[in-house]
């Protein structure tokens, strides 16, 4: 896709290679590809070698021999006899430059006869020493077979066949057989245009095969593909002649989809739609992929198909279609790649011993199989995204789920198209009515939810009308072949489709680019710091279910890359081609939908270009815009060009080592260069910069985080894997360094905002993205140098052996040193001596990980054992201790691994310690339907007589995901652990006793309740009695509590955690937990804690759903709305006796008598008054008649949380505040007295209207309103 497009000549071809069996250094077993020798010896491979190169090199492409050698003959050389078969087989390789550009090479492999007796005696001799070792083989395990007593004839009747297929396959016999060998053409060039090459190749072949001679020396047609024909300009097409016909080929202009030229529906036949949009999906995401298979052009072909439909995207990491054999130790690379492996056809997926699976997507082609990673999310509207694709396949005969059996011949494009087919009634494969691949289609399962969805949209696929080719002109006359067009319809009908995809998801993506605000120089040096997208503005604008791919696809590379070069390129002039034409189609989308909000419905949009982009095709292959000179006699000496029928010779480098002196397409390609000069001269001082720095702007940002995009095909000794290993080091620790920054700066929100950094808010979506790409960091760094593999997930295999060794001294030594001062340490945090901290185990943590039924996999448990470790902030911690085993550590990694550079190793340990700053729930929202111990812990008063405490205590634990229902707890130790489903993070407590006995009297301190798990404990502050005729006669109190943070002294606690106090005194008034010794409020003080509890609950329902903490805290914690409510009423309150306590709630009753004498007497107020006087007695008979035994204060909490709930608290204040009963119970100073406050207040608790308040089931229980 992304061709060098500026190279210097502009000519079609660069180099034309000849390689294949060197006579001088004869046969040379080719170790590097890994073949045993117990096979035979036509079954091993040899060295191949260059044979020759022409022309000897050219600046723009330096000729790369070792990368060459290896691409051209993959797997060397290979030997046949004649009863084997020796069709020619053609493919294409790619060679990737440092910078990033590509080079194409096109190869045709066939079979020449071994004319030197040397070679046929030296294959002879190999047999006789290969089957002598088997024969001894045989030989024994015969005799064994006979000498035992117990023998199975069965089992010994296989020897004699045995040794006669040895005999017939083994066998080469210089006497009889014809030996041959494997030999390689190859063309070199700048852009991939393969039909064209393939022909050329062919055409070459068959000259030097068929019996008459070509009408020229093969050397006039190879000087006049290198030197003759142009690259054709874009936007043309070009025609020039090969050995025995005319090649036609064509390049897109500059505002259509870039060039390729690969056949798209070979991708979908071998392996199926929805085998392919995984795919899709996971080269989107950046996840490792692995192609396999025995063919070379199908690696190839499925390689550059898929990053083909990437567009407007593009690949940025390490890219190798066809992975040489002896680059196998590269699959151990710990970064994104797309690879291609060769397969013999005989080993199965089980042999392939792969370095890291955890994040990986396996790819065999030949069996129509593919592996994907774990919680891969769904691609946005998978199904309409099928069917619209589906329909194209059909059209040109393709069943969607592909071909299982594809063979060579099938791969070909069928020469129909569907719709001619239903006409053609004659055809037996075609039902009279419809296409028969339905038939097939039913059995899939995509397919059976498609045709349910499609059922709903009132469309019959029995009767699908295939689409014609809108607009392509039958009478047009093209200068190609029907199955040519074809293969150029298909695919760009195919790539439209997929581009649409990304111009719909991403129309209005313009909006959210974060322009730099200072000069490009300083931006680019902080260029890792800076934020070039406001993700979290255009993700909260995106449907629901596109989130979980769209938040993971805004992290990669890729999406960084392309968001880079727009902000780069300013103008249109100076934009790559990529980005205009998708600039441009973004544009038609958005004229067309003026009002932008149409864009963000996730109504799925056909597309509506394919026409156009097919037109432009077929009219450059209908009127041919280029022709090429034509092939002609060169000066060569006599003699010279003559060659043996049936061998490619050695071509004469004399008249192939130079171009000619006058080239016009040479001259031609000068001026443009010097216009664009001009034209990025005037751009570069519009910046202020320099075009050397601009280009190297650009070049970096592309290259940017991408570290290697290819192996070094060059020698591989030691001291250059080493140094690619040493890359890959300082690549992930760079990588480990980025990912932290990022999800603290997220995490920490709003203070990171304050002090300058990134965005302010972290959706549940984001947050769980940041951490799933943080588990696949830790899986690749764990990958990375492994000594042998076992399982899918390296981390946790490491963990494995570490909890074998380890777990059994554990157990002996009890808890260590350093864990005793943690210990101490989470006593003083606490304060609650009674409750043993939890001891601090890497191998216990797994322990738990491994008790969850719900995790099945490998890959899993790692990944929930780094959820956890983080939530606990022990991941820095588990991780060190894992790797000071240095015995273990040795033992599974070799020297070069990133788990043996003790530097890099530190840092990265440092870099995760950060996280230990903020507070992850990563684990408890996740594993929502898991058991989990809770341990409960109730602490009485020190002071007043928690021992002489008679009555049964009860207690019921509420959470986000849901509550316990009631527990009791042991009277005599006031402490229980109890396994109930994840309650989520902790919100209340509402805890009682049942009045029995003499003493009936509790005076509770405070409740703690710690998750055995993730060791998170909440503080449940009380400091008030449960009894009758004692405080406000309550037997029951909800109690709001918050986490005891344990990362900070309790003297340095900051505000999210009630403070440590004394236990209150008997007469406190408030329900909330404040100390006694707070002094008394002044009105302005009042109405700043009411705006305050107010603003928390606004704040609360501003944020997504899935990120608001407990609305209960802001309703009845310390500074809730009852709080500063209560603050209100006890202002002015008139005290009547020393010794007796009165409570707000005498007040509302004494109101509600008041009230309710008025509707007797029916004393006529107007019609608003009335309804709220009656709502109010309502709300007040049901909290005094409800079957629970909550006091006074608790009855108070009741009525303003449902005043809250059902938005009538400003109504209730207005009434309250005319009420005469005001006079006798409040001072004249008193705020409830004063209008102006009074309506200031209810002011205030209006904005509580446009919220929908939903109360935990623990606090409304038996009030039924």
């Amino acid at each position: 896709m992304t061709a060098n497009n500026t190279t210097a000549g502009c000519r079609f071809a660069d180099y034309f290679v000849i390689s294949g069996l060197d006579l001088e250094t004869g046969l040379e077993p080719d170790e590097l590809s890994g073949e045993n020798y117990e096979q035979s010896p036509l079954r091993r491979t040899f060295k191949s070698k260059v044979l020759a190169h022409y022309p000897e090199n050219v600046e723009w492409n330096p000729f790369d021999q070792d990368a060459v050698g290896m691409l051209c003959m993959p797997k060397g050389l290979s030997f046949k006899t004649q009863s084997d078969n020796r069709d020619p087989q053609f493919h294409s390789f790619i060679i990737t430059r440092e910078d990033g550009s590509r080079t194409y090479g096109f190869a045709l492999t066939f079979y020449e006869e071994v004319a030197s007796k040397q070679i046929c005696s030296a294959m002879q001799t190999l047999y006789h020493m290969h089957n002598a070792e088997q024969y001894d083989i045989l030989h024994t395990s015969s005799t064994i077979c006979i000498n035992s007593t117990e023998s199975n004839s069965d089992s010994c009747s296989d020897i004699p066949t045995g040794m006669t297929k040895l005999q017939r396959f083994n066998s080469y016999d210089i006497s009889k057989d014809t030996l041959y060998v494997s030999k390689c053409i190859c063309l070199i060039a700048p852009m991939p245009f393969m039909q064209a090459c393939k022909k050329v190749l062919e055409q070459l072949h068959q000259a030097v095969t068929s019996h008459q001679p070509p009408p020229l020396p093969l050397e006039s047609y190879v000087y006049n593909i290198l030197y003759e024909v142009p690259l054709p300009p874009a936007g043309r097409s070009l025609k020039f002649l090969g050995v025995y016909g005319p090649i036609v080929c064509q390049r897109p202009s500059t505002n259509e989809l870039p060039l390729f030229d690969f056949p798209i529906n070979e991708m979908f036949e071998l392996l199926g739609l929805e085998n392919v949009l995984q795919l899709f999906t996971c080269a989107l995401l950046e996840i490792q992929i692995l192609l396999y298979s025995q063919h070379y052009q199908r690696l190839m072909t499925v390689a550059e198909s898929i990053t083909a439909v990437l567009f407007p995207c593009q690949w940025q990491h390490v890219y190798v279609p066809i992975l040489p054999a002896s680059l196998l130790h590269f699959l151990d690379a710990p970064v994104p790649y797309l690879m291609g492996l060769h397969s013999n056809g005989q080993d199965d997926r089980s042999k392939l011993e792969l370095p890291q699976e955890a994040n990986l997507c396996f790819v065999d082609i030949d069996n129509h199989f593919i592996e994907l990673p774990e919680d891969l999310p769904q691609f946005p509207n998978k199904l309409e995204f099928i069917q619209e694709i589906s329909e194209i396949l059909m059209a040109f005969g393709i069943p969607p789920e592909g071909n299982l059996h594809c063979s060579e011949s099938a791969s070909k494009l069928k020469n129909f198209k569907g719709s001619d087919v239903v006409c053609d009634k004659k055809n037996g494969n075609v039902a009279g009515s419809a296409l028969n691949t339905y038939e097939l289609l039913k059995e899939n399962e995509t397919m059976a939810r498609l045709q349910a969805l499609v059922r709903r949209t009132g469309v019959s696929l029995e009767k699908l009308e295939l689409r014609e080719e809108a607009g392509s002109n039958k009478d047009l006359k093209v200068h190609c072949d029907e199955e040519e067009l074809k293969i150029h319809q298909l695919n760009i009908q195919i790539r439209e489709v997929f581009a649409n995809r990304f111009t719909q998801m991403f129309a209005d993506y313009e909006v959210f680019v974060i322009q730099p605000n200072q000069d490009k120089e300083s931006w680019f040096s902080n260029r890792e710091q800076m934020q070039n997208f406001d993700k979290a503005s255009f993700l909260s604008d995106q449907p629901e279910p596109y989130l979980p791919f769209l938040s993971r696809f805004l992290e990669t590379q890729m999406f960084a890359s392309f968001i880079d070069n727009k902000i780069m390129c300013h103008d249109d002039d100076d934009k790559d081609q990529i980005l205009r034409v998708f600039d441009a189609r973004v544009d038609k989308i958005r004229s067309l939908n003026v009002r932008t909000p149409t864009l963000r419905t996730s109504m799925y949009q056909k597309c509506t270009t394919i026409d156009a982009a097919e037109k432009a095709i077929e009219q450059r292959l209908a009127k041919i815009d280029h022709t090429a000179v034509h092939p002609h006699l060169l000066d060569m000496k006599i003699g010279q060009g003559k060659y043996e029928s049936g061998f490619f010779p050695k071509l004469q480098s004399d008249v192939l080592s130079s171009s000619p002196a006058s080239n016009k397409w040479v001259k031609r390609s000068a001026p443009a260069q010097w216009r664009r000069k001009d034209r990025q001269k005037q751009h570069t001082e519009h910046l202020h910069l320099d075009n050397d720095q601009r280009e190297k702007y650009i070049q970096e940002a592309r290259n940017l985080g991408t570290g290697m995009r290819q192996p070094k095909l060059s020698n591989l000794s030691p001291s250059v894997i080493a140094h690619t290993n040493w890359k890959f080091v300082e690549g992930l620790l760079k990588e480990c360094r980025n990912k932290t920054k990022r999800m603290l700066v997220e995490k920490m929100g709003r203070e990171a905002v304050e002090l300058g950094h990134g965005e302010v808010t972290i959706t549940g979506v984001e947050e769980n993205t940041l951490i799933a790409s943080l588990c696949d960091l830790l899986e690749r760094i764990w990958s990375h140098g492994l000594q042998v593999k076992q399982g899918k997930s390296a981390l946790w295999s490491h963990l494995l052996h570490y909890q074998e060794t380890k777990g059994k001294k554990e157990a002996v030594l009890g808890s260590t040193n350093s864990t005793g001062i943690i210990q101490d340490l989470e006593r003083r945090k606490f304060d609650c001596p009674a409750m043993p901290p939890l001891k601090i185990s890497l191998t216990q943590d797994m322990r738990h990980i491994q008790n969850i039924g719900e995790i099945k996999t490998d890959v899993g448990k790692a990944r929930a054992w780094v959820r956890l470790s983080m939530e606990k902030k022990l991941l820095s911690r588990h991780l060190k201790q894992l790797l000071s085993d240095h015995e273990l550590t040795k033992k599974l990694y070799k020297r070069y691994a990133f788990l043996r550079c003790d530097d890099e190793k530190e840092q990265f340990l440092y870099h995760l310690l950060s996280f230990n700053a903020v507070d992850y729930f990563c684990f408890t929202n996740v594993f929502t339907t898991i058991m989990i111990p809770y341990h409960v812990l109730v602490i009485p008063s020190k002071k007043l007589g928690g021992s002489m405490f008679t009555a049964n205590p009860w207690i019921c634990i509420s959470g986000e995901l849901g509550e316990t229902g009631i527990l009791q707890i042991p009277k005599s130790i006031l402490e229980m652990t109890f396994e109930c489903q994840n309650l989520g993070k902790l919100t209340t407590v509402l805890i009682g006793h049942d009045n029995s006995g003499l003493y009936a009297k509790w005076l509770v301190d405070y409740v703690v309740v710690r998750n055995e798990i993730t060791g998170h404990a909440y503080k449940f502050p009380c400091g008030r009695w449960l009894g009758k005729g004692v405080d406000d006669g309550s037997l029951e109190r909800i109690l709001v509590g918050e986490l005891a943070s344990a990362t900070q002294e309790p003297d340095e606690r900051h505000c999210r955690t009630p403070p440590m106090q004394q236990s209150p005194s008997m007469i406190r008034r408030f329900v909330n937990i404040t100390p006694t010794s707070r002094q008394k409020l002044n009105t302005g003080q009042i109405q700043e804690s009411v705006g305050e509890a107010i603003n928390g609950i606004v704040k609360h329902f501003h944020k997504p759903e899935k990120e608001r903490g407990s609305l209960m805290l802001l309703l009845c914690g310390e500074n809730g709305l009852v709080s500063a409510l209560e603050q209100v009423f006890h202002h002015g309150f008139k005290s009547p006796r020393l010794f007796k306590s009165t409570f707000i709630w005498d007040f509302m009753e004494k109101a509600y008598v008041y009230f309710e004498s008025l509707e007797r007497i029916e004393l006529t107020q107007e019609e608003n008054w009335q309804t709220r006087a009656k709502n109010f007695c309502k709300f007040v008979a049901a909290i005094n008649g409800a079957p629970r035994n909550i006091g006074k204060d608790g009855k108070f909490q009741l009525l303003v949380c449902l005043g809250a709930r059902d938005h009538l608290l400003h109504h209730w204040i207005a009434l309250l505040a005319d009420c005469p009963i005001i006079a006798q119970m409040y001072e004249d100073i008193a705020l409830i007295k004063d209008h102006t406050l009074v309506n200031s207040l209810i002011r205030v608790l209006q904005t509580l209207q446009e919220f929908n308040i939903t109360l935990e089931t623990s606090l409304v229980k038996g009030i039924d309103i």
